[in-house]
Formats: C-alpha cells, structure tokens, sequence
C-alpha cells in the first residue's frame, strides 16, 4: 500500500496528510446520512493508510459531523490533525453568514465540546461576514489562537 505524504500548510508550522479527508458528506449535503459505525470505520481506515487531516463544521448535519469525528478520533487525536469551520450558522433554515466575535467564540466553545477535544488544529472561516470588519472577526481569533486552537487560517471562500 502507498504511504501518504505529509505536508506544511501556511506558515504557522502546521504539518498534515498531503491528503486529508473532508467529512460533510458523511453527515449532510449528498443525501442522508451514512450509517455511523460505516462512518468511524471508513474515518479509521483512512487513518490506518496515513490520512491524518480531517475537515469538519458546524455546518455539517448541523452538529452531527463534528460529533461523528469526535466519537471516531477517539483514542488516535494525538495522531491527528484536526480542522472545523465557523462563520454559517441556520436561523429559520437559512443560512447566515456571521463573523461577529461573540459568535466565533461561541462557535469555537462549541465545536470543541461536541468533537470532544481541548484543542482545534485548524479553526476556520468558511465564509467573510461583509458586515463585520475582517479585523474584528481575526481580533477573537487572535484570542482564541491564544488559549485553544494551534493554527489558523481564513479561506474566502464566497
């Protein structure tokens, strides 16, 4: 079996799989949901190959994703790298994007307790909040980059 590669992504130090796996298909977007113990298994088995990078978001289920990989890292966090998203959240089954700090703040406390980790490789913003200036949404990252998650990158993804 080939080996997977390992890469830098940015400039923070941050090492991962050159090949990651993204999980919101598991849990939303194309379809139902697959069968949970079909999930941990495939999420296991491409870390027994050597995927270590695992995306995630609050987006995703909403919630269910983040708990899925959070009952799948069990016992290999260590040998992981492990990323989720914030700045989309459902009011009355729309999505809204939102930077504002008190929301990623929260978003974060919340990611954190459904992965069941104390640290977030990758803490992301899946969306640029217009309304909010890019200064003030980076100021809580600053903070929490301070205090719980390693490594942070924005993508514009609009």
């Amino acid at each position: 079996m080939a080996s997977v590669g390992r890469m830098k992504l940015g400039s923070q130090g941050l090492e991962v799989s050159a090949q990651g796996l993204g999980c919101m298909g598991m849990s939303s977007a194309y379809g139902p949901p697959k069968p949970e113990p079909d999930m941990i298994s495939l999420i296991h088995h491409a870390h027994q190959i050597g995927i270590t990078f695992f995306d995630t978001a609050d987006l995703y289920g909403p919630f269910t994703n983040e708990l899925l990989l959070g009952k799948a890292l069990k016992g290999i966090r260590k040998d992981v790298e492990l990323a989720t998203k914030v700045g989309i959240r459902l009011a009355d089954g729309k999505m809204e994007v939102h930077g504002d700090p008190a929301y990623v703040r929260a978003a974060c406390e919340a990611s954190l307790k459904r992965l069941d980790v104390d640290c977030i490789d990758l803490f992301y913003q899946i969306r640029v909040d217009t309304r909010v200036p890019i200064e003030i949404t980076v100021s809580v990252h600053e903070l929490l980059l301070s205090c719980i998650v390693l490594s942070l990158l924005f993508f514009l993804l609009v």
